[in-house]
């Protein structure tokens, strides 16, 4: 495998980074999560996120909005990704800890930096009736978050 690095550089005394590596989750659905994230301080953006997973707060759609509904509020199209929303938690909370072993204070940090890129594509066939197949392929995502005090 090969070693996936940082599209961003950043002071390592007054910032903490993390990355989930090929995760099992949606590209668009982690690319409208990290942008709507981006810039919001940590317990701001921790609540966020626990928001969309408890279905109380919806993810604004800006790019991929085709068929999408409107919610209420002030957005126009959005969406609730449960799953991708998980998976960049964890990748978050990772992030704070990481702060925490610095003796950096994860309350007083923002998210300066996030990011998605496509991982591999694990390959998969489903049988259909005589005898022919479909491909059935899962998509990873590759998602950095770097944390920089305030």
């Amino acid at each position: 495998m090969a070693r996936i690095n940082y599209s961003c550089e950043s002071d390592p005394r007054t910032s903490s980074r993390a990355m989930g590596y090929e995760l099992h989750i949606s590209p668009k659905h982690s690319r409208e999560i990290c942008s709507t994230i981006r810039k919001m301080e940590t317990p701001k953006a921790k609540q966020f996120l626990e928001g969309v997973i408890a279905l109380k707060q919806a993810v604004p759609f800006k790019r991929y909005n085709g068929n999408v509904g409107h919610r209420r509020g002030r957005m126009a199209a959005g969406r609730y990704p449960v799953r991708a929303a998980t998976e960049i938690l964890k990748v978050l909370t990772n992030a704070e800890q990481g702060a925490e072993d610095k003796g950096l204070e994860p309350d007083r940090m923002r998210l300066s930096h996030t990011a998605t890129k496509m991982g591999r594509t694990i390959r998969g066939t489903m049988p259909r009736a005589m005898g022919r197949a479909t491909a059935k392929n899962t998509e990873t995502v590759t998602v950095e978050i770097i944390l920089e005090e305030i």
